[in-house]
């Protein structure tokens, strides 16, 4: 009697893992040569995380989260961030009616399914702060009234290096509310060679549709596979290496800052949802080892001499995944 039930599961499974990869199609239709950085979107939504994508201006930060949208039936909206931005302009303000002599709540952008906050670093740090309580609690409270935000929620945001003009870093503590870490890089030449050959081709940033970005997946497609990602298991050799991995860069001399538990929790949740879009229902050491650098580089923070050495936060983690035994 329980085969048909256990036939039925792996069906709901196949079907949540094949909309997921519709998923990525669909923005490749938009994005060349980005793989990495869809790939980690799609484990952001499997994780209900939040996402930060870092690089120079013109690598398609903003293009790759809007063709997340255009490929998603949810309701998306978008923030630039400006020095002038408020918080009351991200989250909301009470608004006073003459009519009726009270104060109504008019929502601000972030009462949406995916907020795309572009340039997040260009605004101050006390605008940046009107997401914290968002990102982490799903809900924003104004006027002492906590309002719950819509499921699902995710945060995309953009930035440039800060070594860039007119940028404000963001706080350690915000930065810890983002599961990823993404750096969007500069194509290679023959994605270069691909992307102009699409814009000759008449290819329309502005006009997703036109490419052929269509929505193949919804909030009931997201929920199957977070629920297929819920039964991925995890053994206790696995929890025991990636806590061992986060403790390392507690002890590293190159480190002030190394990863908190909750830096844990998000690594051990990225490697399971990873093991899950690659077909399996257990997570390997691998799917560690793959999501590390992502799930770990903004968690961490480096001494100073260390930085005048050329000392980057990824070659501090692949050291210690170098050096960490790996369970067998």
């Amino acid at each position: 009697m329980s085969a048909p039930i256990a036939d039925s599961a792996g069906n709901a499974d196949t079907a949540a893992r094949s909309s997921l990869e519709a998923l990525r199609t669909e923005i490749a239709k938009a994005v060349v040569g980005q793989d990495p950085a869809v790939t980690g979107l799609v484990v952001a939504l499997l994780c209900r995380g939040h996402v930060l994508l870092e690089g120079v201006p013109g690598v398609a930060k903003t293009l790759l989260v809007r063709a997340l949208s255009a490929a998603l039936e949810l309701d998306t909206k978008r923030v630039q961030f400006t020095p002038d931005l408020m918080p009351s302009d991200v989250t909301g303000s009470l608004v006073y009616d003459a009519r009726t002599a009270e104060f109504s709540f008019q929502p601000g952008p972030v009462f949406t399914n995916l907020l795309l906050a572009d340039e997040i670093n260009r605004t101050p740090p006390k605008t940046q702060a009107s997401l914290l309580e968002a990102m982490e609690e799903r809900q924003v409270t104004v006027d002492g009234k906590p309002r719950p935000l819509p499921e699902p929620f995710l945060v995309a945001a953009t930035q440039n290096p800060v070594e860039y003009e007119g940028t404000y870093p963001l706080p350690e503590a915000q930065l810890d509310r983002f599961l990823l870490k993404l750096n969007v890089a500069l194509p290679s030449r023959q994605d270069e060679i691909a992307v102009l050959t699409r814009h000759a081709d008449g290819f329309n940033p502005r006009d997703l549709q036109a490419a052929g970005a269509q929505p193949v997946a919804g909030p009931a497609d997201l929920e199957a596979a977070r629920i297929s990602v819920a039964k991925t298991s995890v053994s206790p050799e696995i929890t025991g290496y990636v806590v061992d991995l986060c403790r390392a860069t507690r002890e590293s001399p190159s480190l002030t800052l190394g990863v908190s538990p909750r830096g844990a929790t998000a690594l051990l949740s990225t490697a399971r949802a990873w093991a899950w879009l690659t077909g399996r229902d257990y997570v390997t050491p691998d799917d560690v080892k793959a999501l590390a650098l992502p799930t770990l580089r903004h968690r961490v923070q480096l001494r100073p001499e260390a930085e005048m050495e050329g000392v980057t936060a990824d070659s501090v983690i692949s050291a210690i995944l170098a050096n960490v035994p790996v369970p067998r």
